[in-house]
């Protein structure tokens, strides 16, 4: 091979290291969330790079392949052609054939090693950091159709290294991670709203984020503060306390004075004329069901979602009651005030 021809060589190589280095960042670094409605729209390149994240070990291991062949071919190719350029105006300087060989040697490695790091590894990288969505659209289906070429090779690469971490306990993952974690979403929802890009002006966005550090005992209402009907209370208790209070849904005590269940307006407004004045019928009070009061607000929400009621008892660790939490006390520390429909302005 040519001196000449190995300059064209190490352009070539240059090229292909920076497609892997640049695919192997765009799978990594896309969005989901942002080539999905593409892929929806029948986008045949937004499918491909879809595939590709949820196959990304796979990606990463044809990536990693593929560098490495450029990068030996890089240096077993194209060094030696620019070492033998370089000893031709060396020999005009005089020195002896050790000296020239070993000056173009090192200018030679530097040289390359200059390209390769510059041009086949930081420019690509920083640019599929910058433009991720945009470079997995270009660089997935070329890289895709690659790795289907060499499959069986990379499917045994991947089956070894993910053999190998299994041996320390460590579960590998076929997709790359797309998404924020709460913390990352809380740093740009402030830096967007400081810059002015952004407006929370009724403080739902930033409830939101405090709203996933609260615990139960933050929002539950202690027995003093609360009201409440002993366990004897009439339909016609419930319907003085909702046009003296204005709330729809009252506690029931038990004997000794603790939480037992809970009973909406429309649990006894049914009732018989007959039946007003009697204790309300114990099929029509609710299970008041109990929560940990250091158990999170959006764990609880949850669990009174899932059992279908808006009242809790709120116990401590040893098992204590200490209040009663509603779901619109929980609802209303993410979203703002919630008024109760019979409750009065």
């Amino acid at each position: 091979m040519s001196d000449w021809a190995g300059l064209a060589w190490l352009f070539v190589l240059l090229a292909g290291n920076a497609f892997f280095v640049a695919a192997e960042f765009a799978v990594i670094s896309a969005r989901r969330s942002q080539i999905e409605p593409l892929a929806e729209q029948g986008k045949r390149s937004a499918k491909t790079a879809l595939w590709a994240m949820e196959h990304a070990t796979l990606m990463l291991a044809m990536c990693q392949l593929g560098i490495t062949i450029c990068s030996l071919l890089i240096l077993s190719v194209s060094e030696p052609a620019i070492h033998h350029l370089l000893e031709i105006p060396l020999a005009y300087t005089g020195w002896s054939e050790e000296a020239i060989g070993t000056i173009a040697f090192v200018i030679a490695l530097l040289l390359v090693s200059y390209l390769h790091v510059v041009f086949g590894e930081m420019v690509p990288k920083n640019l599929s950091f910058t433009l991720p969505d945009r470079a997995v659209l270009l660089l997935a289906p070329p890289l895709v159709f690659i790795a289907r070429i060499f499959r069986p090779i990379i499917v045994a690469l991947n089956a070894t290294a993910n053999g190998i971490l299994r041996l320390f306990r460590v579960e590998p993952k076929s997709e790359a991670n797309s998404t924020f974690t709460l913390e990352e979403v809380q740093t740009i929802v402030d830096q967007s709203r400081r810059e002015g890009v952004l407006e929370d002006a009724s403080g739902t966005l930033s409830a939101a984020f405090e709203f996933t550090t609260k615990l139960v005992r933050d929002v539950a209402v202690d027995h003093d503060g609360l009201v409440s009907l002993p366990a004897d209370a009439s339909p016609g208790d419930v319907e003085r306390a909702v046009a003296r209070h204005g709330f729809s849904r009252y506690v029931i005590d038990d004997e000794a004075g603790e939480p037992d269940g809970y009973v909406h307006l429309k649990d006894v407004i049914d009732l018989r004329d007959d039946e007003f004045d009697l204790p309300i019928p114990p099929k029509r009070v609710r299970q008041l069901v109990s929560v940990w009061d250091g158990t999170e607000l959006e764990d609880a929400l949850a669990t009174m979602r899932r059992l279908g009621t808006h009242v809790a008892r709120a116990f401590d660790e040893q098992g204590a009651t200490t209040g009663v939490v509603f779901l619109e006390d929980i609802i209303e520390e993410l979203v703002g005030e919630v008024q109760d429909a019979t409750r009065r302005n």
